[in-house]
């Protein structure tokens, strides 16, 4: 069962960050074989942690639209939902990018600065395919980067047996974890290949794990080297991307997922335990929590996830994270529970209350959160598959100073300078750069500023 606990008596470590990402020694020494061997490390790696090592990696584009129709005609419902969401994430993304403007202006006479917003040139996206394959990753991913303009947007995946190779593995026992079926088609998780499809990216990939990191960021004989890579992962995917993070860039590194529920008596029990089984059931070290100045509502939501629980198919996992991780956070006015949220500064943080002055104000001493879900309509769910927002979230307390992905994240803004010879503005940056050497024992910078001023 959920524990209920009054503020002044939640544990400091609770506030505190959880460890991920960690360095690791294996997924360290994956990394330096593929720098080295390329695409050969790929196979070698694939037969030890995949269930195929298929002698090619890229899927063909024609696979690809063939999952995209299987799906289309088999699970209609779940195709249309795809567009939906991708649309919406697309439009969204789109705006934002709209929001970096370029500029040039005269700060000073004859002197002109300014910025440009440049997409990169190739983005990779990593979309795990392990007990959930996450076919909502794919669109999350690359939207964005479409939007920003990148030219190239890869995705890297976990390789499937081909359905012409199945009988080849069923007769030889492989195909399964543990043993790898080798040497077949390049072929990964039909959800995953038809959203990709969908979203418009050809070039799909059947490496997964911290190898697939490795080919991303050092490039292969198969596969591209790009500039940023972006996706979850477990432990060996986050691991392998803080490894090479400045070889290329990075989202962030992404912990076990977290929902805070910011509650008054307005609140629907049903609705808010619903949203902590929804983050509950992703991992046993999920973090589902509550927060509400109700005692009343603090046992009816208690209730509310027992009852819910029992018919939950995924129960197992679900009740670990609530068990051991889950938490009701009893305080005494509004602002200890912004307090609270501020100091988690949770992944997701909803507003459970009526549109009205109190939840006006807790909106307003909330500044700490990847994304912020308002109002009882809000479900956090929206955010992760059909909403327009991105669903990759910083956790652990990176909210404090960072966001959640964006079309930000595949642009650089560079800056630029123009100077007119000669103008009041040259001549006074030349007299002031000229004095800044000086005092910095830079003798050439200043020469170099002096020189200008003849």
């Amino acid at each position: 069962m959920i524990k209920i606990q009054k503020y002044a008596e939640v544990e400091t470590e609770f506030f505190q960050a959880r460890a991920f990402g960690e360095s690791n020694e294996v997924v360290q020494s994956v990394l330096d074989e593929v720098q080295k061997k390329g695409d050969a490390a790929l196979r070698i790696y694939g037969a030890k942690f995949d269930v195929a090592a298929p002698s090619t990696f890229k899927i063909d584009e024609e696979e690809l639209k063939k999952a995209a129709d299987k799906l289309r005609t088999s699970k209609p419902e779940i195709y249309n939902a795809i567009l939906y969401s991708s649309d919406l994430a697309l439009r969204f993304a789109k705006l934002q990018r709209e929001s970096f403007t370029d500029f040039e202006t005269e700060l000073e006479s004859g002197v002109f600065t300014g910025q440009k917003t440049i997409p990169v040139e190739k983005a990779g996206a990593y979309v795990p395919a392990g007990r959930f394959p996450l076919v909502s990753t794919v669109i999350m991913a690359v939207t964005p980067a479409i939007a920003a303009g990148v030219k190239e947007v890869i995705v890297c995946t976990p390789p499937r047996v081909h359905p012409d190779d199945k009988s080849k593995a069923d007769s030889s026992g492989t195909g399964v974890p543990g043993k790898a079926f080798a040497g077949g088609k390049p072929y990964a998780d039909e959800g995953i290949m038809a959203a990709c499809y969908i979203c418009g990216v050809k070039n799909v990939y059947a490496v997964g794990g911290s190898q697939a990191i490795g080919a991303m960021a050092y490039g292969t004989e198969s596969i591209p080297k790009v500039d940023v890579i972006v996706g979850p992962g477990n432990k060996f995917v986050a691991s392998a991307k803080k490894a090479v993070y400045g070889i290329v860039g990075i989202d962030m590194i992404a912990g076990p997922t977290e929902v805070l529920v910011l509650a008054d008596d307005s609140a629907n029990p049903a609705w808010v335990a619903a949203d902590l089984l929804a983050q509950a059931e992703h991992d046993v070290v999920a973090q589902p929590i509550m927060c509400t100045t109700s005692e009343e509502m603090a046992r009816k939501v208690s209730i509310e996830i027992e009852k819910q629980l029992e018919t939950l198919v995924t129960k197992a996992t679900a009740r670990q994270s609530i068990d051991n991780y889950g938490k009701i956070i009893l305080v005494d006015s509004l602002e200890q529970m912004a307090e609270v949220a501020n100091r988690k500064a949770p992944e997701h943080l909803e507003l459970a209350m009526e549109e009205g002055k109190n939840r006006d104000k807790l909106e307003n001493l909330v500044n700490n959160y990847g994304s912020l879900f308002i109002g009882h309509g809000s479900a956090e769910v929206f955010g992760d598959y059909a909403a327009g927002l991105n669903h990759t979230l910083p956790t652990s307390g990176s909210a404090r100073f960072t966001g959640g992905l964006s079309v930000r994240m595949f642009l650089k803004t560079v800056t630029t300078l123009r100077v007119k010879t000669g103008s009041a503005g040259a001549t006074k940056s030349a007299v002031a750069a000229g004095f800044l050497g000086d005092a910095e024992g830079l003798a050439a910078h200043a020469a170099a500023a002096r020189i200008r001023l003849n």
